[in-house]
């Protein structure tokens, strides 16, 4: 068997890649293994310099390159498809548009016999995805946790017979499929996003759906009824598929009381998601239980990353719009809350039912003054600016028993990287709090 995913039917095609970070390596890569060539293009000359020697490969400018003829387009799921003049190009020449998990599809009939489970959904997901692989690997069923998380999928091995795919999908990667009928296909819940890259939120609800609609028959669709979007999602499939429909209300507080990594509204959300998943591919409740309480959670997804001098600190970075960031408000009973970076929205509703648990406000990043605006009415507030002055703030006036929550309801662009890396800068301004103590 061969090392790596390979999709032999491609050989003698042709495909051009734009884009030439990890992901875009591993498809040229699994091209390559697959006895197709590509074109391929980097705006960066050092991804193209990674890319320079791979076998069927041409660096060329895809933007002046001839397209027709081509068996693709292979994009990452940054690039916007409404205005990518590439993108509109390659349409124009009837050229298919398609990502990776596309090509995994494509690579599936050469697989040995499995399944796989595609979870999208507003917010959720990455923690319905690992949660469903823990429960898997605890239970001795072989899986492997892709798409939107972990490794590039097209750099994995072939799972053994009768593995598990578990996949987590973005809107925008689901938009890049064709023909991925996944076996199980989970909805977490779905609340305005990214209405940047779509016309409003019934075309974004409705990439979420699509999902559903590349399953075929005996499909099984789990969908969380929580959000009325959602709700109406599950109402409108097919009756060619088993539709499974779970609630947050379906996870019983005392078992959830017995999960440490699982806490908060939105984890019995996604807790709902993952057992519905793990019994429809067979595990036992037992097993399911047993996974559930050594599931040890994602970083910057309500992650417990200290407890200094009786205040807990917790790093829930991925929270990047509101509707993320108020089930963490929910979680604990008295908070200093940190909040702020690029505003997604000018509107804090989901977040003002769990003003009660916040003692005080810290605002860092762009938002800060809007978000002075919208909460200073309800709780006291101040404007930090950075994260490192808003962690030490909040430290010191936070007494035993409170928590310091880090949930910013907004994007991390204007002051750092990524969401990874205003987490990690979290950690590090705890850290310096621990090694001053």
């Amino acid at each position: 068997m061969s090392l790596a995913l390979s999709a032999p039917h491609l050989a003698g095609r042709r495909y051009g890649v734009l884009g030439l970070a990890r992901s875009g390596l591993a498809t040229l890569e699994f091209l390559a293994r697959s006895g197709a060539a590509a074109l391929a293009w980097d705006d960066r000359p050092d991804a193209r310099a990674a890319a320079r020697g791979l076998p069927r490969v041409d660096l060329v400018d895809l933007m002046t390159a001839e397209l027709r003829g081509l068996a693709g387009l292979v994009v990452s799921p940054g690039v916007p498809l409404d205005r990518h003049p590439l993108v509109a190009r390659a349409r124009a020449e009837g050229v298919p548009i398609l990502g990776d998990v596309q090509l995994f599809a494509e690579a599936r009939p050469y697989l040995p016999p499995h399944r796989v489970v595609g979870v999208t959904g507003t917010n959720g997901k990455s923690t319905v995805t690992a949660l469903l692989h823990h429960l898997l690997t605890t239970a001795g069923r072989p899986a492997r946790a892709c798409g939107n998380i972990g490794r590039p999928i097209l750099a994995e091995e072939p799972l053994p017979h009768g593995g598990v795919w578990v996949l987590e999908l973005s809107s925008f990667q689901i938009d890049l499929l064709h023909t991925l009928a996944c076996d199980i296909a989970i909805l977490t819940n779905v609340t305005p996003d990214h209405l940047d890259r779509y016309a409003g939120f019934a075309d974004y609800a409705a990439a979420k759906a699509r999902l559903f609609a590349l399953q075929g028959p005996g499909g099984v669709a789990i969908v969380a009824t929580d959000t009325p979007a959602a709700a109406a999602i599950a109402r409108a499939l097919p009756p060619t598929l088993s539709v499974v429909a779970v609630r947050a209300a379906d996870v019983a507080p005392e078992d959830q009381a017995r999960w440490p990594a699982l806490k908060g509204p939105h984890n019995a959300q996604n807790a709902a998601c993952a057992i519905a998943a793990a019994r429809a591919l067979g595990l036992d409740d037992l097993g399911i239980a047993q996974g559930l309480t050594t599931y040890q959670g994602l970083p910057h997804r309500m992650e417990r990353v200290a407890t200094l001098g009786g205040v807990l600190f917790v790093n829930d970075s991925k929270a990047t719009n509101p509707d993320s960031a108020a089930p963490a408000l929910a979680a604990f009973p008295a908070i200093h809350w940190i909040a702020g970076g690029q505003a997604k929205t000018a509107d804090l509703a989901p977040c003002l039912p769990h003003l009660g648990h916040v003692r005080h406000a810290w605002l860092i990043g762009e938002a800060a003054p809007l978000f002075h605006d919208l909460l200073s009415p309800h709780v006291p507030v101040t404007v930090a600016g950075t994260l490192d002055s808003a962690v030490r703030g909040a430290a010191r006036a936070a007494r035993p028993g409170e928590t310091v929550l880090l949930s910013p309801a907004c994007a991390s662009f204007d002051q750092f990287r990524d969401f990874e890396h205003r987490g990690d800068a979290f950690r590090a301004a705890v850290r310096a709090l621990a090694e001053a103590a």
